[in-house]
């Protein structure tokens, strides 16, 4: 998300991801590290991707429970697959709770998230997706559950009537789908995926020294009008 430095300055940076993909919390993770061990001004931006965007609101399912659905073996498969990525989060300092974790759809996550990006304040949606990961992967709860993105939001200080009014209507449901749309149209069919300057692109949870590099081609091939 952004670091609040100006973007007509800063080195562009989007990153498609979901909220509760463990892949996209390690990388937001490992390239908050390579951003902050970067000499120039960067501004991060989330984009929307569903891992599952047709799943019904509503509906929750426990995470090892979903994948071994989805990729199959059943639960004893699922909890293989939770646990090795528990222990590669856990290198970058993550805990992930899958035994609390539910799977659950986040298109309004996603656009309580864009309407922290359109307040402009600070670091407002990078502090909301941070807390949306650890709502998930840390505390169990439901992402779907207008209580607890209410709760969220207004924890980092977002407006509760501005919130009520967003979750109360279709807003920002456009932009979610654009950022989708556009997903598709690059050919991303997983995330995280990364793009900075526009034009240089890595596909998921990358070693911080590959971010650096992706972070160093991109301004490289920026001319001084892109910077």
């Amino acid at each position: 998300m952004s670091d609040g430095v100006d973007a007509v300055d800063a080195l562009d940076v989007q990153v498609w991801a979901d909220l509760v993909c463990p892949w996209c919390y390690i990388a937001q993770r490992r390239l908050a590290a390579a951003v902050a061990g970067y000499a120039g001004p960067v501004a991060v931006r989330h984009r929307a991707y569903e891992l599952d965007p047709g799943m019904p609101s509503g509906e929750r399912v426990p995470v090892a429970e979903y994948l071994g659905r989805k990729y199959g073996g059943g639960l004893a498969a699922g909890l293989a697959m939770t646990e090795r990525v528990a222990a590669v989060a856990a290198e970058d300092g993550l805990v992930l709770d899958f035994a609390r974790a539910v799977k659950s759809s986040t298109f309004d996550a996603h656009r309580l998230l864009a309407l922290a990006a359109a307040e402009g304040v600070g670091q407002l949606a990078g502090e909301l997706q941070e807390a949306m990961y650890a709502a998930h992967f840390r505390q169990g709860l439901a992402l779907d559950d207008h209580g607890v993105l209410m709760d969220l939001a207004t924890g980092v200080g977002l407006s509760r009537n501005r919130i009520g009014e967003v979750l109360g209507s279709d807003a920002f449901a456009a932009q979610v789908r654009a950022d989708e749309a556009e997903a598709r149209s690059l050919g991303v069919t997983g995330v995280p995926f990364t793009v900075a300057g526009g034009r240089v692109a890595v596909s998921g949870a990358q070693p911080v020294e590959v971010f650096t590099a992706l972070l160093t081609q991109a301004a490289d091939a920026s001319g001084p009008a892109d910077r």
